[in-house]
């Protein structure tokens, strides 16, 4: 097994209950995102210490997808022994064959699925992914998670979205936890729907946080994964108080009221290892927020959440 090589104290990283009791889900604030486990480019060994580095920093939550290519087997090939220390997330409705996406039959498959895979009997929060409303506000979604949850095979129903899908997810009833995109450039559901889901007594994990990194950018990239991000930051005009983006934007979204918790992916320990002693550090002073804030409400021309 391996072992962090900073000096990085698991203590250091704070836990924070997801979600209202009786859930009693309580991950570390810092998750990590295991997209990049998934890829054919990562080398089977290299995979192994990632997953063992990031558990043993102290990051519990581990965020995956089947569409993540490995992720989900090479966690449960690679952790299995370690199950009692992650909090599992992944997400599904679509991607079994033989089966229609987006409906009760495909989500009921594909947790049993996912649960084979995981090498697990349950998954602790499982997403609808990025279904649009739609989809949502169909009867046959809702009684395939709750018949997943009340037979034990996964604790919490949530959603993974945006914008009107999200408001919808978080009024309905109908889930215990959210997921969506929170970082200095995309602050459109902290306003409403964050802080709805939190005094609704539901999870909330912030994809994004880092935002695609588009100040590594000097130019816009056209194109890339970060340029409506490059874009909105152009706009707003602003830089880290302290000159380091990656942990004032790390630390502004894990921080924000009603998160539970901030999804990051790395493929390399080193930047899970730079990504916890940021979030360790602790919030960002209260003028440093608000001064991001306002730049965001200065400049939202109808920016909309990203998925």
């Amino acid at each position: 097994m391996s072992t962090p090589s900073s000096s990085l104290p698991t203590t250091a990283l704070p836990l924070r209950p997801y979600g209202a009791a009786p859930l009693a889900i309580t991950p570390s604030v810092l998750g990590f995102g295991a997209g990049h486990i998934g890829s054919d480019t990562l080398d089977e060994a290299a995979a192994e210490r990632l997953l063992h580095g990031v558990v043993d920093l102290g990051i519990s939550l581990i965020d995956t997808a089947p569409s993540y290519g490995l992720s989900e087997a090479r966690i449960g090939r690679h952790l299995g022994a370690r199950r009692h220390a992650v909090v599992l997330s992944t997400k599904g409705g679509y991607g079994v064959e033989g089966v229609a996406d987006w409906t009760g039959e495909v989500i009921t498959r594909g947790i049993d699925k996912a649960l084979a895979v995981l090498r697990t009997t349950y998954i602790d929060i499982f997403h609808l992914h990025s279904c649009p409303l739609e989809t949502l506000k169909r009867d046959d979604s809702a009684r395939a998670l709750e018949a997943a949850r009340t037979a034990g095979k996964i604790r919490i129903a949530a959603y993974s979205g945006e914008n009107e899908a999200l408001a919808w997810a978080v009024r309905s009833g109908q889930f215990q936890g959210v997921q969506c995109s929170v970082n200095l450039f995309d602050q459109r559901s902290l306003g409403a729907q964050v802080h709805d889901a939190h005094a609704r007594g539901l999870g909330v994990l912030a994809k994004r946080p880092l935002a695609n990194a588009p100040w590594v950018h000097v130019e816009r990239p056209h194109g890339a994964y970060a340029e409506g991000y490059w874009r909105r930051m152009r706009a707003m005009g602003l830089t880290p108080a302290d000159g380091d983006f990656a942990a004032t934007a790390l630390r502004f979204a894990a921080f924000a009221e009603g998160v539970s918790s901030v999804i990051v992916g790395a493929s390399s320990l080193a930047h899970v290892e730079a990504n916890a002693r940021a979030v360790a550090r602790g919030a960002l002073a209260s003028d440093e927020v608000a001064r991001w804030q306002s730049a965001f409400a200065a400049k939202d021309d109808g920016w909309r959440g990203e998925i």
